[in-house]
């Protein structure tokens, strides 16, 4: 890639089977459904979602030498993105996908070579994070290799995005507190309450909670960053510190979802970090509701199309800057 990067990626790349039936399989229960497979893994899906609304991009990953590694390659040289993968003999990422007609979906993952991604393979990467406006990661890879990837972007000033997903994946403190944003759904911000302030709450009532309860809630959890609770449908609730909104007049709202023709939700979430990383990154001087509100469409229009990283719209369908 011949200009620095303005996002770099931290994450998983996965080869998804996915099986589209009437509803989602029950415990006990063999279904009749269509299959297709693809490429996938979050940390694929929000590097596609940067690369095609309009980020240069970096991906800093581990793949198998297999037909899934080399899948991956091609499929990053086709969207420009400046792949950086650690090898190893463990075989590329899976993950198995059930798709309802509703849209609903519920996944299991192989972690492959996504699990062996290394702090030392992060660390040869210090130039280019340095370079970048942001650097994105989720947590289908170990988390001291996350960790090393945020503290070489705090060191250098440049703002983190943790993806605290999946909701049942390791983290720490140490974690949080190298994040400029976090970005939980219902269940991903129920799992960090719990887990570092001691908080319980039902993530199916997360939404319906008042904006002061959630503002505090989000405080708790991120005293020093921003907190953007992706809610599905109920849109997102922004949560600043107080002395620090990033060009909003309050320290926390809501953004409404948009609507959209949903086939398929799987990625949805991917391509929201992914179109907020890229939005922060390519025009730095928007207030931040802005960058949310961009989001926001482009994860709407994800669900139009079936498929994780290839369901990403590109910049010329997405929402205007």
């Amino acid at each position: 890639m011949s200009a620095a990067a303005q996002v770099v990626v931290v994450g998983s790349f996965n080869v998804d089977h996915v099986w589209h039936c009437e509803a989602l399989p029950r415990p006990g229960e063999t279904l009749v459904g269509s299959y297709a497979t693809g490429p996938g893994g979050k940390g694929f899906n929000q590097a596609t979602a940067c690369a095609r609304s309009g980020a240069n991009t970096v991906f800093v990953c581990a793949l198998g030498e297999d037909a899934g590694g080399q899948l991956a390659r091609g499929l990053a040289a086709r969207d420009g993105i400046d792949l950086r993968a650690e090898s190893g003999d463990a075989p590329t990422g899976t993950a198995g996908i059930y798709v309802g007609r509703d849209g609903s979906n519920s996944i299991v993952i192989g972690p492959g070579a996504n699990g062996v991604l290394s702090a030392e393979f992060i660390a040869r990467q210090a130039a280019a994070i340095a370079a970048a406006r942001i650097v994105l990661a989720q947590l289908e890879s170990p988390v001291d290799s996350v960790l090393e990837a945020m503290r070489l972007a705090r060191a250098a000033g440049i703002r983190t995005i943790l993806n605290p997903a999946p909701a049942n994946a390791p983290s720490t403190r140490e974690l949080l507190a190298v994040a400029d944003l976090l970005t939980p759904n219902e269940t991903e911000f129920a799992a960090l309450l719990a887990r570092h302030a001691g908080e319980q709450v039902d993530p199916a009532r997360v939404a319906g909670f008042d904006d002061a309860r959630l503002h505090r809630l989000c405080r708790l959890l991120l005293p020093r960053g921003t907190v953007v609770v992706t809610l599905g449908a109920a849109g997102a609730f922004i949560s600043h510190r107080e002395d620090k909104c990033r060009g909003d007049d309050v320290a926390h709202y809501r953004v409404p979802a948009f609507e959209a023709a949903t086939v398929d939700t799987t990625g949805a979430g991917d391509a929201f970090n992914g179109a907020l990383a890229s939005s922060l990154a390519t025009a730095p001087d928007r207030v931040f509701a802005d960058h949310v509100r961009f989001a926001s469409h482009y994860a709407a229009l994800s669900t139009e199309h079936e498929g994780a990283a290839a369901s990403m719209p590109r910049l010329s369908a997405a929402a205007p800057r």
